[in-house]
């Protein structure tokens, strides 16, 4: 397997990652944060359990693809004698009796195309992180695999004798497996994986169909749209850095994090490419979270990261079982930024909420009450703006005054003096946005480099840091301010190694980066765009579609010299950095289409 050459499939509830051999990688249940009962991409380079896959007899390649604008996953298998067989893999998700249909199940079904070729099916879950081998029970048309109080449940209608003992059999019709709870499943098989596969086909293509896409690079930005919604937990709204733990940001360099959780700032950022494409449920079922598992929890938003259930543990730990990424250890369950303060929630929350305020097509718009329950946020943004914090990149060893966090503080204000404006509150919009002024030129004047006017990462400090690219987009400044070209021309001196963009130069808790961060260089596109570098803009555009891997996902970093992904998979922000910079470089379908000539 090639470096993360993975495709995702999923439903909101669950998701399972698959590698071009057709075999599930990783896979948590009941749920994204919970046990990975298929783990093998986090133990080691051969390990004898922790997934599930299909062994072709005498030889085998194999093709792999989406079936065009869904979630459901194609591979096709090909034998030395020219036979083929076809695997599909999905997560039912569709409605149903008037709601979500999304349980925690996945479906393969596995076709002959052309001649019979001779499989085995696999199945080797482990539990309690790699450290519980289950028992197999045998049932009439199932087999269970059981630890403890925990069972994993496979309903098939091939042998159960073949799939419990690993036989080998002539494939000479479609067979299906569907993988969930101890839960009996009455209906035959092959009906219903039918009915669900017809149905989640039908769910996923309206889903894009109604998407507002630009006229350009249309199949990237679905593929993108897509793994965004697959990262969100419908059940209760939270969205998912990324759904794995631990594939290191770069080779042997132990930077190994969960990411199974919800970052308020990734959030944001998710909402905010979802919303430009038109698909704002995401973006109210959010904010739902962000009310109950946030604000009347009475959680500090200056917490970085949240559990997708209100109450889960999310200390960090290690899961001594499991070898790690290609043998990278640890493996690590938790995350210690959860003890950290970081004061860009407050911003990310503001800003996640306002178009709540605005959208006249949403069905319960933001209104007073909303406003109240946000406003606690503007209060605790002033108090903590000019305050140490561990910043964007959660260092751990050390805290600064980051000019990110503060003007996120300053966003957060701003916004709120607009939203309060929108709801008739007309002193606390004058109250919001004098505070919102006073901060901003207090930012601008401590953020501001002695040395040549540009702006630093930290207050008083010549660090330079990619999260100041952001600035302009979220309002502090605007793109043509001297101070911002002059940073643009800073971090592109200082930052842009082997074509891509790190995101600050100097060493932190582990050492010196390695890699590139993939978001910093979206954002770096995003200024050259706003400043009318719009050919340069584009090849680095071109140069990171070009390190996306065969079904069009990027993880978090980028060795550059190598063009190898590291870091956890799929990452939201490099998919939301994909949109959002598409957008900014596409032509509109006027000029595209209408105005071609």
């Amino acid at each position: 397997m090639a470096q993360l050459d993975l495709g995702v499939i999923g439903n909101g509830t669950v998701a399972s990652l698959i590698d071009r051999a057709g075999r599930h990688q990783w896979f948590c249940f009941p749920r994204f944060d919970g046990d990975p009962l298929f783990n093998a991409l986090v133990n080691g380079t051969e390990p004898a359990g922790g997934f599930a896959d299909i062994v072709v007899a005498d030889g085998v390649s194999t093709s792999q693809a989406y079936q065009r604008n869904t979630a459901i996953l194609e591979t096709v298998f090909t034998d030395s004698h020219g036979s083929s067989a076809r695997v599909i893999d999905f997560s039912p998700r569709f409605i149903r009796f008037g709601r979500f249909f999304c349980p925690p199940m996945l479906i393969r079904r596995i076709e002959p195309l052309s001649g019979r070729c001779r499989v085995t099916v696999r199945f080797r879950p482990s539990f309690d992180y790699g450290a519980t081998e289950p028992r197999k029970i045998v049932g009439s048309n199932h087999l269970r695999f059981a630890a403890g109080d925990n069972t994993l449940r496979i309903t098939t209608d091939m042998p159960v004798s073949y799939l419990a003992n690993e036989v080998e059999f002539l494939l000479d019709r479609p067979i299906n497996l569907i993988v969930g709870g101890d839960e009996p499943i009455p209906e035959a098989p092959q009906a219903l994986v039918g009915e669900f596969l017809d149905q989640t086909a039908v769910y996923w293509r309206d889903w894009v169909r109604d998407l507002a896409v630009p006229f350009d690079y249309q199949e990237a930005i679905i593929r993108a749209a897509i793994t965004l919604k697959l990262c969100t937990f419908e059940d209760t709204g939270a969205i998912v850095a990324a759904l794995t733990t631990s594939v290191p940001e770069a080779a042997h360099s132990r930077r190994n994090w969960d990411y199974r959780y919800c970052w308020l700032r990734d959030s944001y950022f998710t909402v905010t490419a979802l919303n430009r494409l038109g698909a704002t449920r995401t973006m109210e079922n959010h904010v739902r979270f962000i009310l109950n598992a946030v604000l009347s929890a009475g959680v500090s938003p200056e917490v970085p990261l949240y559990p997708i259930v209100p109450g889960s543990d999310v200390a960090e730990r290690e899961a001594p079982a499991l070898a790690g990424f290609r043998g990278m250890g640890p493996v690590r369950v938790g995350n210690a930024a959860v003890i950290q303060r970081q004061h860009d929630g407050y911003g990310s929350i503001i800003l996640t909420a306002a178009q709540m305020f605005y959208d006249e097509r949403l069905p319960n718009i933001g209104d007073l009450d909303l406003y109240r329950q946000l406003r606690p946020i503007g209060d605790l943004a002033a108090a903590s703006a000019l305050a140490p914090d561990a910043g964007l990149w959660e260092y751990r060893e050390r805290i600064g005054v980051h000019t990110h966090s503060a003007a996120m503080c300053w966003a957060a204000l701003h916004r709120l003096g607009l939203i309060a404006g929108r709801v008739g509150e007309m002193e606390d919009r004058d109250r919001w946005l004098k505070l919102a002024s006073e901060l901003r030129n207090t930012i601008l004047e401590r953020a501001t480099a002695a040395t040549d006017g540009w702006l630093a990462g930290a207050f008083d400090s010549d660090v330079c840091d990619a999260a100041v690219l952001t600035l302009p987009e979220i309002g502090l400044l605007r793109y043509d301010d001297p101070r911002f070209l002059r940073t643009l021309e800073t971090v592109e001196k200082r930052l842009m190694h082997d074509g891509f963009l790190m995101r600050y130069d100097e060493p932190d808790d582990f050492g010196k980066p390695e890699t590139a961060f993939l978001v910093c260089s979206w954002w770096f596109i995003d200024a050259l765009v706003a400043v009318g570098r719009r050919t340069q803009a584009k090849e680095l555009f071109d140069r990171i579609l070009a390190r996306r891997n065969h079904l069009g996902l990027l993880s978090e970093d980028l060795d550059a010299r190598e063009g190898i992904l590291w870091g956890n998979f799929p990452q939201t922000f490099s998919m939301v950095g994909m949109i959002l910079s598409a957008m900014h470089l596409s032509r509109s379908w006027e000029e595209g289409l209408w105005r071609a000539s």
